[in-house]
């Protein structure tokens, strides 16, 4: 099953690093967030993307194009310009970098590269978060809802501290970034039938995923919502990357490879 990956924004609320490169490029250990991705897909033997790209796109085309020689142990003979690949660690991946448009919506970048999809199920997800979803019950709930769409719902840690008060307004408690916030919130790893080609209209470029696609196909009872209850984190600032970067050097909840 293909894997579309949404990953031509501008990551306008993290520039400090999308200044310099796309936000799917910027690094968590080493490695871009876009490869941690792509890793939890291929744990469970999706290892097949198609990649949207829009701002700053060659730049994740030049990292695919010398991903193999930018991890193989190589021997460079300039006397007589050979090289020898001693070892590599390149994944069995197979992607396919598709340019979406600088200034398209998420809709229009998903409707441009449905022809590299195919008539068949596959699933979606944006460029910047990470996540245990177990992805192969994911596909098994999608297919037994027989709906065109599957979202994964998440609830997401509140950002602010929350105050716990009677009535007359005196506080018992203080709890910092309490675990959820008691609503589901859309966690992207979708799993979509082609059928969704008939919610993608001619205007879509215009038009986000989550807006009118997402509204008409809850409209017409074709989405349901697979509830997620364990790590989910975006990437949206610098903070949430340093978040990540030391949950890397120490427990990586998301690494299932």
């Amino acid at each position: 099953m293909k894997v579309v990956i949404f990953a031509g924004g501008r990551g306008t609320r993290i520039s400090e690093e999308s200044s310099l490169r796309p936000k799917p490029m910027i690094e968590i250990g080493g490695k871009p967030i876009l490869w941690h991705i792509m890793k939890t897909y291929a744990a469970y033997g999706h290892n097949e993307f198609v990649i949207c790209l829009g701002y700053k796109g060659w730049m994740i085309k030049e990292y695919f194009v010398n991903y193999f020689m930018h991890n193989a142990d190589v021997t460079v003979d300039l006397s007589n310009n050979s090289l020898e690949v001693h070892q590599n660690f390149a994944e069995p991946f197979k992607v396919s970098l598709i340019d979406t448009g600088l200034d398209t919506m998420t809709a229009g970048r998903l409707k441009r590269v449905l022809p590299y999809v195919g008539n068949e199920t596959f699933m979606l997800t944006y460029g910047d978060g990470v996540a245990d979803v177990n992805i192969d019950e994911l596909v098994k709930f999608h297919k037994n809802t027989g709906k065109i769409c599957t979202m994964t719902a998440i609830q997401a840690t509140s950002r602010f501290g929350v105050l716990k008060m009677e009535d007359d307004g005196t506080i018992n408690s203080f709890e910092e970034k309490p675990a959820d916030s008691g609503t589901w919130i859309n966690g992207g790893y979708f799993v979509i039938e082609p059928e969704i080609a008939k919610y993608l209209h001619d205007d879509a470029d215009d038009i986000m995923w989550e807006r009118q696609p997402l509204d008409d196909l809850a409209r017409d009872g074709q989405i349901a919502a697979y509830k997620h209850h364990d790590f989910w984190k975006c990437m949206d600032t610098l903070r949430d990357k340093e978040e990540l970067e030391a949950m890397w050097q120490n427990e990586p909840l998301w690494k299932k490879w």
